[in-house]
């Protein structure tokens, strides 16, 4: 394949705080913070906005079309810019899987809604744009009554403040020994004091509140119960009144407001309070794919103008940290020691084209540099290799549990993302920086991707040409020290 242009660049870092899932006026998302309070029409135009995908047209500067965010979830990408290598980079580096997962799963359960025949679809109706902003004004509504009834401690009420959250404040409940510190008003509904309810799940013990183990006397209870009770317990905080269970995929559902969307869960989006309220109000009306309108449009901006541009810039990217520090030191010293050798040249009688030869230094040494400070090493690069990733290391000797964490990735109902407890994280530690250094490596497969390597590197050697013949014309032309 041929070079990209020469003025070619990689695309620049993306902000989290530029491209926010919530409460960002300026991010170009239509989230729920930026719904209008008085003009019921400005937000009424606003949420039909969001019915529309995000504009999957749109390219963004430094990616080719070939390595775009659609190929990329669509699989017609090759190693290391495959769904896969997009999913291991949301975990171990910018720590955001849950975008991606939630992202999947919605892509796939808008087709099997739209497939699905049965005769119950009539019992899930679209979550209309009118209706999705009379919830906003309804949450909003409800904020702006708690804000104004907040007790002011300036005022005189100290005695308010003070007791607020213990045992004396007025109306609390008996506090159980929960995890976190919960009263037994947050736990869900079966695990308070004096309750009937059978299926309830038990209080966790200390050790944290999303316990995988439960006691023998629960084992028997099945996992759709216990997302039940967990989605209708995110439903009454929320204070919305929980829905019928015989609509379709309201199990589904359930599970998904259980990882994603309630306080605490396992894979919890980043969703304001005001974005998680109505999410709730809309699934507690309906099952149907609208009813997320509120949540995906925001989520698929993040992946697309935000991790998917870090992702390339990342994977633009072929030797680890320690390597790339060695390839600037080793850039660096070139420079340096071409440079003496320049000035010692310039000293003695040898004539002035001797002083020529130091440029053969400052351009492997600028070049280098160059390369190095856009991630990429030129003896990697000489080779089309990369340094296999902290994670893939370990793979061949661990290679059933890598794979089946690889699987768990891609569940949509998986646990956490959480991965310091894996063994590879401190094995890899453990690494002498040498072998760091020296790391295997692995050819790079996609084609598009070596495409912009070799841009890069021919962008490195030109500049260094261009500088060294800057620097060798300034010795040369200064008269010799003839000093011996």
């Amino acid at each position: 394949m041929g070079l990209l242009p020469l003025t070619y660049r990689r695309p620049a870092y993306v902000d989290k705080d530029n491209i926010a899932l919530s409460d960002e006026p300026n991010a170009g998302q239509n989230t729920l913070s930026n719904a209008p309070t008085n003009d019921s029409e400005a937000g009424l135009e606003k949420t039909e906005q969001s019915l529309k995908p995000v504009n999957s047209g749109t390219s963004i500067a430094g990616i080719p079309p070939a390595l775009s965010f659609d190929k990329i979830i669509e699989g017609g990408t090759c190693p290391p810019c495959t769904v896969r290598d997009f999913m291991n980079y949301l975990i171990y580096v910018e720590r955001s899987a849950e975008n991606l997962q939630f992202f999947l799963w919605y892509r796939d359960y808008v087709k099997r809604f739209e497939q699905a025949k049965t005769w119950d679809l009539a019992l899930a109706p679209e979550w209309t744009p009118a209706m999705e902003e009379e919830a906003i004004q309804k949450i909003q509504k409800e904020q702006a009554e708690k804000a104004r009834k907040k007790p002011n401690s300036k005022t005189g009420d100290v005695t308010v403040e003070i007791f607020k959250g213990t045992d004396f404040e007025k109306g609390s409940t008996p506090v159980l020994s929960s995890p976190r510190g919960r009263s037994t008003s947050d736990l869900p509904e079966g695990t308070r004091t004096g309750s009937n309810n059978a299926f309830g799940t038990p209080p966790d013990t200390p050790r944290g509140y999303h316990q995988e183990h439960f006691s023998s006397e629960y084992v028997g209870s099945s996992m759709a119960t216990t997302y039940r009770t967990q989605a209708s317990d995110a439903f009454t905080t929320a204070g919305i009144k929980p829905p019928f269970t015989i609509q379709p995929f309201r199990k589904e559902i359930d599970r998904v407001i259980a990882t994603y969307i309630m306080d605490d869960a396992p894979r919890q989006l980043n969703l304001s309070d005001k974005e998680q309220k109505a999410v709730l109000q809309a699934l507690a009306h309906t099952t149907h794919p609208s009813a997320f309108r509120i949540i995906i449009t925001p989520i698929e901006s993040a992946l697309r103008w935000q991790a998917h541009p870090n992702f390339i810039r990342w994977s633009i990217c072929n030797g680890n940290p320690a390597r790339v520090v060695f390839a600037r030191g080793l850039g660096v010293a070139l420079i340096l020691l071409s440079t003496a050798v320049a000035i010692v040249l310039t000293w003695l009688k040898a004539g002035r084209g001797y002083r020529a030869l130091a440029a053969i230094g400052w351009v492997l040494g600028i070049s280098t540099l160059i390369a190095a400070y856009k991630g990429m090493c030129v003896v990697l690069h000489g080779l089309h290799h990369r340094h296999i990733r902290p994670w893939e290391l370990f793979v061949t000797e661990d290679e059933d549990a890598e794979e089946g964490k690889a699987k768990r990735s891609f569940d949509s109902f998986g646990s956490g993302n959480s991965y310091e407890d894996e063994p590879w994280v401190v094995r890899y530690q453990k690494r002498n920086v040498i072998r760091k250094i020296f790391d295997r490596e692995v050819w790079i497969q996609e084609p598009v991707l070596r495409q912009i390597q070799d841009t890069i590197a021919v962008q490195s050697m030109l500049c260094a040409v261009v500088l060294s013949a800057i620097l060798t014309a300034i010795f040369v032309a200064v008269p010799g020290g003839d000093l011996f």
